[in-house]
């Protein structure tokens, strides 16, 4: 398929492409991830460059994807500890004057009626390229494994073994990576926390939520948490920080994080391996996966994903 990848903020784009772009959606309570709503419009505003959408030759938007740009000196240890970690330092970042040596894919989506055409695979490589030529030696990106919703019950750390009976990676998202030459290098704290009301999890949701106790929801990755004294909820799931063993394809772990006693009901996103992956100029892109555990915790919610390193 023909395309070509252009800055998001170069044209205006109409509802119906938005819509169609978007089509498949997310959870609704992907929204309510406070901590980075404080810092998301500095990110539009500061780095609209990292920011790109592929064009068909009908000029419609087919894919789009972003990032920001980081520190980061290449260790585990440093790493953001998910998805709202990395966009504070980069706004920190930029006003403490500190320089970027790294890019965070921070998302990236595909119009739902062109999904198998090999388009998140192309947008990832451009932005990849976009660092390149940006003079940044790596990229991370926190990643959101597409079946880990199916199985919500399953740790991450399992799940992340699953692979077809072709050997292949189970989860189409871990799959497109490790094509790119990706192997998995760690685990990593959690990404998003998400919070919100027991009443605003119910609309979330879509399903009554009686009484305290755990709850498989659509489209969570792990079990929503919810505690109708305290009126929490969240969605859970165990991360492990040490690497798992690599295998072919490698594994991908990730978990939720526990919330503190006193935030609303809350869902959290993880990002649970890191991924090493040859760029075409022979340097590295390393994924790694990030997910954060807090004690106390509330209703919460958390996503099984990894970040991406590039030179």
């Amino acid at each position: 398929m023909a395309v070509t990848a252009e800055r998001t903020d170069a044209r205006e784009w109409s509802d119906g492409q938005m819509a169609d772009l978007f089509s498949d959606g997310f959870p609704a309570f992907i929204i309510a991830d406070k901590l980075a709503k404080q810092y998301i419009g500095r990110v539009r505003e500061w780095f609209p460059e990292w920011n790109l959408t592929l064009v068909d030759t009908e000029q419609n938007p087919v894919a789009a994807g972003w990032g920001i740009p980081v520190r980061w000196d290449g260790t585990i240890a440093d790493l953001p500890s998910g998805y709202t970690d990395a966009i504070i330092r980069a706004v920190e970042g930029r006003e403490q004057g500190i320089a970027a040596d790294t890019l965070v894919i921070c998302g990236a989506v595909a119009a739902g009626r062109l999904k198998g055409r090999g388009l998140a695979g192309r947008l990832l490589a451009d932005l990849r390229d976009t660092d390149v030529e940006a003079g940044l030696p790596r990229v991370i990106a926190p990643v959101r494994p597409t079946l880990k919703q199916q199985y919500p019950l399953t740790p991450a750390e399992i799940f992340m073994t699953w692979t077809r009976p072709d050997g292949a990676a189970l989860d189409p998202w871990i799959r497109t990576h490790l094509r790119l030459g990706a192997t998995i290098l760690a685990a990593a704290p959690a990404s998003q926390t998400m919070t919100g009301t027991v009443a605003e999890w119910e609309e979330w949701s879509g399903i009554a939520l009686p009484s305290s106790g755990d709850y498989v929801i659509p489209r969570g990755l792990s079990v929503l948490h919810i505690d109708r004294e305290a009126d929490p909820g969240y969605l859970r799931r165990t991360q492990h920080l040490d690497p798992p063993p690599l295998k072919r394809p490698p594994a991908v772990s990730s978990s939720p994080r526990r919330m503190h006693r006193g935030e609303a009901n809350s869902a959290r996103s993880t990002c649970p391996v890191s991924v090493k992956l040859t760029s075409r100029q022979g340097s590295d892109l390393r994924l790694a996966n990030l997910v954060e555990t807090r004690d106390n915790c509330l209703p919460q919610l958390s996503w099984p994903g990894f970040t991406v390193q590039v030179p």
